[in-house]
């Protein structure tokens, strides 16, 4: 599966610090570099994502984060973005979507 073009790559000092993927509402993944994490990276690449979003004519975006990945439910949180609950989110693959038990984060864009 080719996602080149769903993705915004952040660079530090001309090496790969982090991407995020948006497909229309959705910010698909957010991943930022261990040695990066801490430093900004994510917020920035967060907003990012939140303004492709609303640029893409959307007023609300969502994410799907695992129920044991705590560091970034706290971090959607302090960002502004509200757990609406458990669901189902069918991840694509290339073998169809996969099952994966998660939290549904949204935030409304201005």
């Amino acid at each position: 599966m080719q996602r080149v073009g769903d993705a915004v790559v952040a660079l530090v000092g001309g090496a790969v610090a982090g991407f995020v993927m948006v497909v229309d509402d959705e910010v698909e993944q957010v991943y930022v570099a261990r040695h990066h994490r801490g430093s900004g990276v994510a917020v920035a690449l967060l907003a990012e994502a939140e303004r492709l979003v609303a640029a893409g004519g959307h007023e609300q975006a969502w994410l799907a984060v695992v129920a044991g990945n705590l560091r970034a439910r706290q971090f959607y949180a302090r960002n502004g973005w509200e757990d609406t609950g458990l669901f189902d989110h069918h991840a694509p693959s290339d073998q169809g979507p996969v099952r994966v038990p998660a939290h549904r984060y949204v935030k409304r864009l201005a």
